[in-house]
């Protein structure tokens, strides 16, 4: 925090509202107008690597989330120019590296994180966060003070920050299922974007992007160099990413992405990978432990798994978004605490398989945005006239229903935010009440003016590229990533993500779009590199992902919450919200006549989120 005095105990106090991100110590600089608070998770450097950590004189003081994965060759590099340094951690690097380098520092670093740097000389405050935005900062203006913190508890443990609902990120919620940055569901609290560094200073807080990249499609080449380029960058995000002085472990499901990391860090761990995996009681049919067990004997791992019940559900619904601070239309967003909780039993560090899909074309969508074009060319008379309102009228499956919606839509930018959307701009003209709807305009333009600042970047790219992009740095981080991040952190685990090393990202959006999605193949060139560790069985296997069945607890075991947070009296979501259309959703859905499982998700997430944080 940064203003005029700093207050010591509400320091301490937002420190300990995020005591779970850093169980194993604390640390406090304070000089002036600035304090800086740190709660440290020890990874690197368990004996020396408490912070805030400083350069030789002081005048440099830093806290840090998240690792430096490249630290070791950077610190090589600035002994070679001078440099002299009193650890071995990751955070020093960056004091020394902004000594040598200035505010360009940041692109020199190759991990995930979030650190404020103070620089006592010059009187201003450095922040930035990670390339992808795997570690999260939020930020926000209180009075004269300037505050920030890699969770929004911390920034609320000031009695001074406001809580208000912001209608603008309700619009957005409502149409793309999550608050894309710089915006939060807070009303004057942001996110610092992902790729970007801000410097505080007597003129105030400047935001600047410094990760530029910009897809550029390189020349033609043969496949067989590319799939060895690939396998040799993700090789060495796998070794740079298992660098710790505490084991790291594992979240394994049945599929490739988590498979071939298996058979590599193989190769950088002295003893058997500890593996984790969670399956759900009555999801026989979408359970992955059976596959995922089989995976780990295959490899010799030390493998742990769990099924995850309606009761385990229930319980931790309590503080589910206690720990994510923002609501997200993800269903699947709790069970990453489970895995969370079972890995945190026998280890302080996690890979995971996480963010391959968005660079490579992983899910359904893409699909459905290649078939657009075909679709587009079709007479408007076939396909307003008559597929679409049979679809609407009589299909169930809700995918199948915003495909057609998005199919329709000869506008890219349109196209992409209903495919997003759960809830059409019709639903949301019912669900609004008339004082929000003068607000969070029912249309989604707020979404789409948030997506369109990353769609300029590549609108000079085909339609699945922008699409990619896009997805890579919006929907990735603050919805998927962000809920990865919240979950591990929950149960002081720091969970990492080889696949999300920007040199790979950068490698997969220079290629031509069919090495991405080749016909109806979703992460082609990505499959056939992974081969080299796994055998053709795994590599095809179909995916599952984190499936639940929560959509029949909803229906039985958990149906006190649908009309518990929806329909009681008491409930947030009637101040803002249609209660006869809430009640006309839940009966629809329970009747089995429609599927609103997300739509009636998300709006139980709401619920809870305003309980937890506006309350009444």
């Amino acid at each position: 925090m940064a203003g005029q005095g700093v207050d010591r105990t509400l320091l301490r106090r937002m420190a300990a509202a995020i005591a779970h991100r850093g169980p194993d110590g604390e640390g406090f600089h304070v000089d002036g107008a600035i304090g800086l608070g740190h709660r440290r998770l020890s990874i690197i450097d368990l004996e020396g690597g408490a912070q805030p950590i400083s350069n030789e004189d002081g005048t440099i003081q830093v806290v840090f989330n998240g690792e430096i994965y490249n630290f070791v060759e950077l610190r090589k590099e600035l002994e070679d120019r001078g440099h002299r340094f009193k650890t071995r951690s990751d955070t020093e690097v960056i004091v020394h590296g902004y000594e040598e380098w200035g505010t360009a520092c940041v692109t020199r670093f190759n991990g995930m994180f979030a650190f404020a740097l103070w620089d006592s000389r010059r009187a201003q405050l450095f922040l930035a966060r990670d390339h992808l935005g795997i570690k999260p900062l939020y930020y926000t203006r209180i009075g004269t003070r300037f505050a920030f913190a890699s969770e929004i508890k911390a920034l609320l443990a000031d009695p001074a920050c406001p809580r208000a609902v912001s209608l603008s990120s309700l619009s957005q919620l409502f149409t793309v299922r999550f608050v894309p940055s710089p915006a939060t569901m807070f009303e004057g609290i942001h996110k610092l974007p992902p790729g970007h560094s801000m410097l505080v200073d007597r003129d105030g807080p400047r935001v600047e992007r410094y990760w530029t990249w910009k897809p550029r499609v390189r020349r033609p080449e043969r496949e067989s160099e590319l799939i060895e380029e690939y396998q040799s960058l993700v090789a060495d995000a796998v070794r740079l990413q298992m660098r710790s002085d505490v084991p790291v472990g594992l979240f394994l499901s049945s599929g490739v992405d988590s498979g071939a990391l298996l058979a590599m860090m193989r190769d950088h761990s002295q003893g058997p990978v500890r593996t984790f995996t969670i399956g759900f009681q009555d999801g026989e049919g979408s359970n992955e432990t059976d596959d995922a067990r089989a995976l780990a004997a295959r490899f010799g791992a030390d493998h742990d798994e769990m099924i995850v019940g309606p009761a385990d559900y229930q319980r931790y619904f309590d503080r589910y978004l206690l720990d994510l601070e923002e609501p997200v239309g993800n269903e699947t967003a709790a069970a990453f605490y489970f895995v969370s909780l079972i890995a945190r039993r026998k280890v302080k560090v996690a890979l995971t398989g996480q963010g391959a899909d968005e660079p490579w074309a992983g899910y359904h969508r893409y699909i459905g945005l290649q078939l657009s074009q075909l679709y587009s060319r079709l007479p408007a008379s076939l396909t307003n006239g008559l597929l679409r309102p049979l679809v609407e009228r009589y299909a169930r499956h809700p995918r199948l229903q915003r495909g057609v919606v998005a199919l329709s839509e000869r506008d890219l930018l349109a196209r992409m935010v209903k495919i997003y959307s759960f809830f059409s701009m019709d639903m949301k003209t019912q669900l609004f009440l008339p004082w929000v709807k003068a607000q969070a305009h029912p249309d989604g333009r707020e979404a789409k003016d948030a997506i369109g600042r990353l769609q300029r970047d590549v609108e000079q790219l085909d339609p699945l590229s922008q699409m990619l992009y896009i997805d890579t740095r919006a929907s990735l981080p603050d919805d998927l990533l962000m809920v990865g991040d919240k979950t591990a952190m929950a149960n002081s685990l720091e969970a990492r993500v080889p696949y999300l090393d920007f040199r790979l990202v950068e490698f997969v959006e220079s290629l031509p779009p069919r090495f991405k999605l080749s016909g109806l193949q979703g992460k082609y060139l990505h499959k056939k590199a992974l081969r080299k560790w796994l055998p053709k069985e795994v590599v095809n296997r179909r995916k599952k992902g984190f499936d639940n069945p929560i959509d029949r607890w909803l229906r039985a075991h958990l149906k006190h919450y649908v009309n518990d947070s929806l329909l009681s009296r008491g409930a947030a979501v009637g101040r803002y919200f249609d209660r006869s259309y809430i009640q006309q959703l839940v009966a629809e859905h329970e009747s089995g006549r429609r599927n609103y499982l997300r739509q009636l998700y998300l709006l139980i997430s709401f619920e809870l989120w305003h309980k937890q944080f506006i309350g009444s």
